[in-house]
């Protein structure tokens, strides 16, 4: 029985290579203009922008969906989504102290937007679709003061929210035919809206600035202009439009000390443009949408977050963009470690497989298949060749180190390669497929051929292992069934079958016991020679095991999966030994490099965390 996380030593973090660039406005530079704050599944990272040291901000339970900063810097501002039904979260973190300063829950499933006030004595909240409400906070006695509807019934839904620059009474909402003035009655705790009558302009507004004098409100809007709005107390007037070279929207909005705005678009053209006319002064052309722009006092540049998962230095100067950050941007289905060596690492997803350092979250190759997905990889022991089943049905071979396509076998499995792995000798592959098919592969100088297709697998194939002689391996299932097989033969030798979908297994270094895990939450162990289950291991109490991973020297492996924990276990007590608690997804994979000093997690939210191995080999 696995003991208890909370009084099991900790897995010592590394490194998390991963950034959600799908949030609005989720990066931001911290004033004292050394760190980048942005958020990753439930979890929000501190950067250091110099030395890449990273600070880990702990509390949400589901993904953050925006982030504030106060104008002084004690404060960061984040709030989540949640299960219908259920409230999300805001937090108000101390950034000093790396720790919660407040919790507050009153709106309905998601947070949309935060905003802190000029003197961080407030912060002003927005729910999402289902809430639609603005709630006000009282920052140092974490109380809610007063709350509203945020949009009037005969208008749509308010997307964003954005405090005054010098009057703490003082913010302004926007969104589908709303835009709104609101001032802030303390005594009467009430905050009452001034509408913006736009006449016979109907915009969906994604975003906005105010003027550094509070004197214009800028609004960016899905049909890519901006409305320069005049501010005053009374009745407000539009000033704008004036639609600038931005399709798909202007998602992001930051305006400078010199009055210039810079302004991102949904297809990734980002502009500066004066704030007087809109004229375009300069423009650079990113990987897809922006959706964040960072600005820092007086640097001489500035950051920029994309839906790609992408982080950008841009120089005000020469308004090049350096790409200074990458990382997947959807799940991580597979990670590899090439045999004999643990300086790489090499992981899948959706559009692309990428090749990393191991010892910095520095990318060294990206190989990009258009719109498939790459479910599972594997090195081959020469190193000559990444071997990947595709979505499509193919198996696609990629040079390591030019990314170059070596050779393709197309129809490998008609509705999906799911797992693949290479023998040691390098001369064969084999795949499993979503339809359950088992195929062993002979390459060829310039070609392939099919060897056979073993069918015994009622559903997919989720793992393969093959032993170090490449005379047997072993496929488990969602079937419940784990399938060992002859490949001199072709067939099957035995199966072991057990209440449960399997989702991973591998082979023990001394081929003699396999260890296998899936959504009974449980680990078994296999005796190879007879197909008897020797021992079972409480795993888990919520959620599937997705992966294991055993050591070199077979004393330790590691497991994850939905429960979010990575889990090192002594391999002969059967017990935890150290936890590590960070993902904010389900694990999708993990390995452990062969020198056993790091160990490689992957999950579902398109992070990549690399820990301190915690017991590394003698050798």
């Amino acid at each position: 029985m696995a003991s208890d996380t909370q009084d099991t030593p900790k897995l010592q973090l590394e490194t998390v290579i991963g950034f959600n660039g799908r949030v609005c406005a989720g990066l931001r530079v911290h004033p004292d203009r050394e760190h980048l704050i942005y958020p990753l599944g439930c979890t929000v990272i501190v950067k250091n922008i110099k030395d890449g040291k990273q600070d880990f901000l702990h509390g949400h339970t589901q993904n953050v969906t925006c982030v504030a900063v106060s104008k002084s810097g004690r404060y960061i501002a984040t709030g989540q989504v949640n299960f219908m039904g259920f409230k999300g979260d805001v937090i108000i973190w101390n950034y000093a102290q790396r720790a919660i300063h407040a919790r507050q829950q009153l709106h309905k499933n998601k947070v949309e937007a935060l905003s802190f006030s000029p003197n961080d004595k407030y912060l002003v909240s927005l729910g999402g679709q289902d809430d639609g409400s603005i709630v006000v906070w009282d920052v140092e006695t974490k109380q809610a003061i007063c709350g509203s509807p945020a949009s009037a019934q005969s208008t749509g839904r308010c997307f964003t929210v954005r405090y005054s620059n010098t009057n703490d009474n003082v913010f302004v909402s926007a969104g589908t035919g709303t835009l709104r003035v609101w001032a802030l009655d303390l005594p009467n705790r009430k905050i009452r809206p001034s509408e913006c009558q736009t006449g016979k302009l109907k915009r969906t507004v994604k975003c906005i600035e105010i003027s550094h004098d509070d004197q214009f409100i800028f609004c960016g809007t899905v049909t890519g202009d901006i409305m320069k709005v005049f501010m005053k107390t009374g009745p407000l007037n539009v000033c704008g439009p004036k639609e600038i070279k931005n399709c798909l929207g202007v998602t992001a909005i930051r305006l400078l000390k010199s009055g210039d705005l810079l302004v991102g678009s949904g297809h990734g053209l980002l502009t500066l443009c004066s704030a007087n006319n809109f004229e375009t002064l300069k423009e650079v052309q990113l990987e897809k949408g922006v959706t964040s722009i960072a600005v820092s006092g007086e640097e001489p540049h500035f950051y920029v977050g994309t839906e790609a998962s992408q982080i950008y230095r841009v120089g005000f100067s020469d308004f090049k963009a350096e790409l200074i950050s990458t990382s997947h941007s959807s799940a991580v289905k597979d990670v590899a470690i090439p045999f004999g060596t643990s300086e790489l690492f090499a992981t899948c997803s959706t559009d692309d497989i990428r090749l990393w350092h191991i010892n910095k979250p520095k990318e060294v190759l990206r190989i990009t298949v258009p719109n498939m997905t790459c479910n599972s990889l594997d090195f081959m022991v020469d190193g000559h060749s990444i071997i990947s089943g595709w979505n499509d049905g193919k198996i696609r071979l990629f040079g390591p180190e030019s990314g170059r396509l070596m050779h393709i076998i197309n129809n490998a499995h008609r509705m999906g390669v799911s797992a693949i792995a290479g023998t040691r000798d390098c001369k064969r592959i084999v795949s499993g497929g979503e339809e359950g098919g088992v195929c062993v592969w002979e390459l060829q100088p310039t070609s392939h051929r099919l060897v056979e297709v073993m069918k015994q697998h009622k559903a997919t194939v989720t793992c393969i292992g093959i032993k170090g002689n490449d005379r047997e391996c072993v496929t488990s299932s969602s079937d419940g069934s784990c399938i060992f097989w002859d490949l001199v033969q072709l067939v099957s030798i035995k199966m072991v079958l057990a209440n449960t979908m399997y989702r991973t297994v591998c082979y023990h270094p001394g081929e003699f016991h396999i260890i296998a895990g899936g959504t009974d939450r449980k680990i078994s162990y296999w005796d190879v020679s007879e197909g008897w289950p020797i021992r079972e291991l409480e795993a888990s109490k919520s959620g599937a095991i997705n992966a294991v991973h055993i050591t070199q020297d077979g004393k330790y492996f590691v497991s994850g999966g939905d429960d979010r924990v990575v889990k090192v276990w002594d391999y002969m007590e059967g017990c935890v030994t150290h936890v590590g608690v960070a993902h904010s997804g389900s694990i999708t994979s993990v390995k452990i490099c062969m020198n056993s000093r790091t160990l490689v997690s992957t999950s579902a939210d398109g992070a990549i965390l690399r820990w301190k191995f915690p017991h590394p080999s003698s050798s």
